[in-house]
C-alpha cells in the first residue's frame, strides 16, 4: 500500500504523509476506515516507528485522519478534504505562476509548460 523511495530527497515521514492522502482522497481508504497501526506500519516499511507517528500526526493536523485514544487512528469522514487539496493546488500554482513572470517566463511559455508542450513549438 505504501512504498518508500530511499532516492527521493524528501523526508520519509513526507513521503508517508502523502501516499496515505492520497489514498484517503482517492478513496482507497474509506471514512472511519481504521488505519494501520503504528507499529505494524513501522516493522511492514522496515523504518522507525517515530516517523510513522510523526506522519499520522501530520496527516492528523491536516484534517485527513483522527485519533480514538485505545483504539487507534482512523481515516476522517471529512468530505470537503478532496475541495481542500484541490484549493491548495491552484493556490500553489498561482504562487508559481507569479514567480515565473516575475523572472521573465512568459504567460505563452507557463501556458505550454502546464500543458506538457514547448513553447517553441
Amino acid at each position: 500500500m505504501i512504498l518508500i523511495d530511499y532516492r527521493d530527497t524528501s523526508p520519509i515521514y513526507e513521503q508517508v504523509t502523502e501516499r496515505f492522502k492520497m489514498l484517503i482522497l482517492h478513496g482507497v481508504l474509506h471514512p472511519d476506515e481504521k488505519m494501520p497501526s503504528v507499529r505494524n506500519l513501522a516493522v511492514e516499511l522496515s523504518i522507525n516507528p517515530n516517523t510513522i507517528q510523526r506522519a499520522y500526526s501530520e496527516l492528523e493536523r491536516q484534517g485527513y485522519i483522527y485519533t480514538v485514544k485505545g483504539k487507534g487512528n482512523f481515516v476522517s469522514d471529512d468530505g470537503r478534504l478532496l475541495f481542500k487539496y484541490k484549493e491548495k493546488l491552484l493556490k500553489d500554482l498561482r504562487d508559481i505562476c507569479k514567480a515565473a513572470l516575475e523572472v521573465g517566463i512568459t504567460e505563452e511559455e507557463l501556458i505550454q509548460s502546464i500543458i506538457g508542450g514547448k513553447a517553441d513549438d
